[in-house]
């Protein structure tokens, strides 16, 4: 966050960068997507958009007959891109998004399953709404302290 405020790219690099990472992500499995998130992939490194991106894919990427573990994937990795320093309130809206779609799926999981994954992502989006308020207090006042 820090250094979109303090660097300055061309706008036609990021806008290329920004569509190699769309096209990288649209090909990415659950395990790639985690990997990403982690910023453990060689060739880019975790950015808002990227993440936004792949809350984009999730919303449509589960199905009711999916495998259990398919499941459990993808809402381990909504917990952490919750947890992540590259949210922004886009990322809350579209987690949002995500939990009212596979509400039932979330519950019909933990009750067969005996998870509690519908407590964990609400906890999580809790802890994001509380970054996200620490990020804007601090860009609060470093605008105070830079007039």
């Amino acid at each position: 966050m820090l250094t979109k405020m303090f660097t300055k790219k061309d706008k036609n690099e990021s806008e290329n960068l920004n569509s190699r990472l769309k096209e990288k992500i649209a090909r990415m499995d659950l395990t790639q997507m985690r990997l990403y998130v982690k910023n453990h992939l060689k060739d880019f490194s975790v950015s808002t958009e990227g993440i936004n991106e792949i809350l984009k894919k999730q919303i449509f990427y589960i199905k009711n007959d999916d495998m259990d573990e398919k499941k459990k994937k993808a809402f381990d990795l909504i917990i952490i891109i919750l947890t992540s320093k590259h949210i922004n309130t886009k990322t809350i809206e579209l987690t949002q998004k995500f939990l009212e779609n596979y509400k039932e799926m979330i519950n019909d999981f933990d009750k067969r399953n005996k998870q509690i994954y519908a407590s964990r992502l609400k906890d999580s989006i809790k802890n994001a709404i509380s970054t996200i308020n620490q990020y804007a207090d601090l860009q609060e006042k470093m605008n105070l302290l830079g007039e």
